[in-house]
């Protein structure tokens, strides 16, 4: 799993130095990001996408019924299968309690232009995603999920710790619903600019 302060090519969100705001920025209202929404999103994300992996514990469980017929073996696919389960699970939920993750959770308001989007807590203290940092937005009903590119694992891995760490990555996201921007305008011209970055299909039906 790769830690949030990891992603973004390396550097991570919380390296970043906040510049001053251009003008034309755009911004919104303060936010406190709820870790259980966070945790609610993410769990059904990866299960939506990983929910056959719990198949493979399973059937690894049923092997040894080929020979030995055995309720027993039964038994212990379910176990494996629900101990898989609670470590991927673990994982997504575990994001709300490490230090790297904090920043995502604060209070803040949310500040975009064209080459950056800054999340400050205060006048003194604030922190620049770049916008190549982030790999895609997802609209919901009532917000926007933007998505921060994971790391790529270290090449000094051995080659299956490489594809456990690309495989079972935690997905890492900005929540900004649509109550967040003070006024429709202001959310028109922040999606525009999605669109523009690339982030947000061109044909995407407006919000």
């Amino acid at each position: 799993m790769n830690n949030p302060n990891q992603r973004g090519g390396g550097g991570g969100y919380r390296q970043q130095q906040a510049q001053q705001s251009m003008p034309g920025t755009i911004k919104t209202k303060k936010y406190q990001f709820d870790p259980n929404t966070y945790t609610r999103i993410a769990m059904a994300e990866v299960w939506r996408k990983e929910w056959w992996y719990a198949l493979i514990p399973f059937a690894v469980g049923l092997l040894p019924a080929i020979i030995w017929h055995s309720w027993w073996w039964v038994l212990l696919a379910v176990v494996l299968a629900l101990l898989f389960v609670l470590v991927r699970s673990s994982l997504v939920s575990g994001v709300t309690q490490m230090e790297q993750s904090k920043p995502l959770f604060e209070r803040m308001n949310y500040e975009a232009d064209q080459r950056q989007l800054i999340m400050r807590q205060s006048e003194q203290k604030a922190m620049a995603l770049p916008w190549d940092q982030i790999g895609r937005v997802r609209r919901e009903p009532d917000a926007y999920l933007l998505y921060l590119k994971p790391a790529a694992p270290p090449a000094e891995l051995a080659p299956w710790r490489r594809w456990v760490a690309s495989t079972f990555d935690v997905p890492v996201f900005l929540h900004l619903p649509l109550r967040l921007f003070n006024n429709d305008n202001d959310r028109k011209l922040f999606e525009a600019l999605l669109r523009r970055k690339g982030l947000l299909a061109a044909d995407a039906p407006a919000a």
